[in-house]
């Protein structure tokens, strides 16, 4: 913290914290008198053993033998939080307008997202044969799947020269070629470089990309120009279907989820009266909602997820679903 004084921002921000930590953590319930017992007391509050478990329940991955000192951090992480909470209640910052906004409207996003999650409660696992389905129609990312050096262009192209640049680009059979078209029709690009996995790619860019041999070029329109997108070279890693499996029934289930929640969501909207007023009467809000509620479907992962690349070669397309990676080794 820079300075004593917080603004309103953090102020908020602070405040949707702990209302999350409240509402998870009377939502647990108190069945199990151990999981309840103060872990820590901090002046006049404490910290219980079942705010750390809440806590650890966030934690993804988290193999056993780690528990007890991810534990440990967690109750430094929760009595830094206890003070902070302490604290703004002696300066009345959880009195302000809009922390106390803030608040209600982390409350809301809560209890609707519990009752998102609700709806997904009824959605049956997927079958063998769907998983075996979805397998045999994404070969990009298992029978075939291959491992990318790609080199990444971002170009500015005037619209005049638009047509022009996307056709010598797509005939380039190597990165020297792309940098030769550029330079002979003297167009400016930001260049990136990323070595990834074909999981840690949009799933529109790898269906694509299967297509190409080493050295061809994915072009792509762009605001103002193209993106290209050059297999430098690749390596062929095939995923089997058995090790493929859990990550595929994850993504078949948690995508199955959020269409459900979704379609529940706008048969709601259907059956309400909802009216729009003001500024807003003057031209209907899109009524396609219910995804908000939904959580996205996580790209399959089979064992620990890959972190995403902050690299736009891995970006820019808007298909977040396979952002995470499969993790398959």
């Amino acid at each position: 913290m820079k300075s004593y004084k917080m603004s309103a921002s953090r102020s908020a921000a602070m405040a949707l914290s702990v209302v999350a930590s409240v509402v998870l953590i009377g939502c647990g319930g108190s069945k199990d008198k151990a999981a309840t017992q103060a872990a820590a007391r901090v002046n006049s509050g404490e910290i219980t053993v079942h705010q750390i478990n809440q806590a650890l329940q966030q934690q993804r991955g988290l193999a056993p033998e780690q528990t007890d000192a991810v534990s440990r951090q967690l109750l430094e992480r929760l009595i830094d939080q206890e003070l902070a909470v302490q604290k703004a209640e002696e300066l009345k910052l959880d009195r302000q307008p809009q922390v106390v906004a803030a608040i209600e409207a982390a409350k809301r996003d809560i209890i609707a997202r519990a009752y998102g999650d609700k709806v997904a409660e009824s959605v049956a696992k997927p079958t063998p044969d769907e998983v075996q389905k979805y397998f045999n129609d994404t070969p990009a990312l298992f029978s075939n799947r291959r491992i990318y050096n790609l080199q990444e262009f971002n170009v500015q192209v005037p619209e005049a020269r638009m047509a022009e640049a996307q056709s010598r680009l797509q005939a380039t059979k190597s990165t020297h070629d792309v940098q030769e078209v550029l330079k002979a029709l003297q167009l400016q690009s930001s260049n990136n470089a990323a070595t990834q996995p074909a999981e840690a790619l949009p799933l529109s860019l790898v269906a694509k990309l299967g297509t190409l041999a080493d050295g061809q070029s994915l072009v792509l329109p762009l605001p103002g120009g193209l993106k290209v997108v050059n297999i430098a070279s690749s390596k062929s890693e095939p995923v089997t279907l058995e090790q493929a499996r859990p990550a595929i029934e994850l993504f078949l289930s948690n995508d199955r989820k959020r269409t459900t929640v979704a379609a529940d969501i706008k048969a709601l909207r259907t059956a309400a009266k909802v009216e729009y007023l003001g500024k807003f009467a003057e031209k209907a809000a899109d009524a396609a909602s219910g995804a908000n509620l939904a959580q996205p479907a996580p790209a399959p992962t089979a064992a620990t997820p890959a972190a995403p690349s902050a690299n736009p070669a891995s970006g820019g397309l808007d298909d977040a679903t396979l952002k995470k990676g499969l993790g398959i080794k």
